[in-house]
């Protein structure tokens, strides 16, 4: 989809919004992004929660020489009751140069898009050279835009899907059939050969606690609050260990907090893009995402409506 440069600040919708992140171009994105976050170039504190009513509102401000980025989240339970989505927001992005406003981005579908594609920039940089089988737990919001970013990354690889129940996993892949990916539900038997194993739940206890494997990459998502976990101890302690965010980490991965993990040894993701991990030892991978990963989006944003522009 084409979407025009706005000539006075434009507001984008959430397709409009997806239309310019695609994953590919956003991996890349990231990738520089995180560079520039590793190095101190990129200022995000941490993120404010207001309270109101029965909900929160969500204040996540990233600011780098460039481009600054504001994310403003409401999350409010009650409305599964409206029948509305719980969460509302929106990403407004500004010229760090002048502080004008250049535009605003649909704030749901950005993280979306976002966590998905650090789950991707993950898998390329720590995973194997062939991904051919995924094992995805989860059936929510996540695990939609995770099966988006494999079909555009990993085309024609075979996903299964663990859910709650059986019937949710089935009733997730028949929504997701027209995907170019072989989508196979399971219930408790475990695959013979899993190359990559992603966790996208909201698991409050393990979910995921096989012995470490070399062949086999974990990467845990859902867990971003110290009461979750979804990957036990068992599968942590014989993994190398790295995150998206070594600062947010310590505060938010409560499957690596509840193991206790050694946090001098875990490793940012950013490390390992100049330097080769060791692919001999079994790795675990933990994003908890971070503003800076929204002020990467916006950058892209930028660069596309400029091309967009130019021609």
């Amino acid at each position: 989809m084409t979407v025009a440069a706005p000539s006075s600040l434009q507001v984008y919708s959430a397709e409009h919004t997806a239309a310019l992140l695609p994953f590919p171009a956003l991996i890349d994105a990231l990738a520089d992004t995180l560079r520039h976050y590793e190095a101190g170039a990129i200022h995000s504190p941490e993120r404010m929660v207001v309270p109101f009513d029965s909900a929160v509102l969500l204040s996540m401000p990233a600011v780098a020489k460039d481009i600054v980025a504001h994310k403003l989240i409401t999350v409010q339970p009650a409305n599964s009751a409206r029948a509305l989505p719980a969460i509302h927001g929106l990403v407004t992005a500004f010229d760090a140069i002048t502080g004008t406003p250049l535009f605003v981005l649909d704030g749901p579908e950005v993280t979306g898009r976002r966590t998905a594609a650090i789950s991707m920039l993950g898998l390329r940089t720590l995973g194997p050279a062939a991904v051919r089988n995924i094992l995805l737990y989860g059936t929510g919001t996540q695990a939609h835009y995770h099966l988006q970013a494999l079909a555009d990354c990993y085309p024609n690889s075979t996903v299964y899907i663990k859910g709650r129940t059986l019937e949710n996993a089935q009733t997730f892949c028949a929504q997701h059939e027209t995907l170019p990916l072989q989508l196979h539900p399971i219930d408790d038997v475990m695959p013979d050969k899993i190359d990559v194993v992603i966790t996208v739940t909201t698991s409050l206890q393990a979910i995921y606690d096989l012995p470490a494997s070399p062949a086999r990459l974990v990467i845990g998502v859902g867990a971003f609050r110290p009461e979750m976990a979804e990957i036990g101890a068992n599968t942590l302690a014989g993994s190398t260990l790295y995150v998206d965010d070594p600062v947010g980490a310590p505060h938010e991965a409560g499957d690596l907090m509840q193991a206790g993990v050694d946090w001098a040894q875990v490793r940012s993701l950013a490390s390992a893009l100049d330097q080769q991990p060791d692919r001999t030892k079994p790795i675990v991978f933990k994003s908890v995402g971070t503003a800076a990963w929204d002020l990467a989006a916006c950058r892209l944003v930028r660069q596309q409506l400029h091309s967009q522009t130019a021609t």
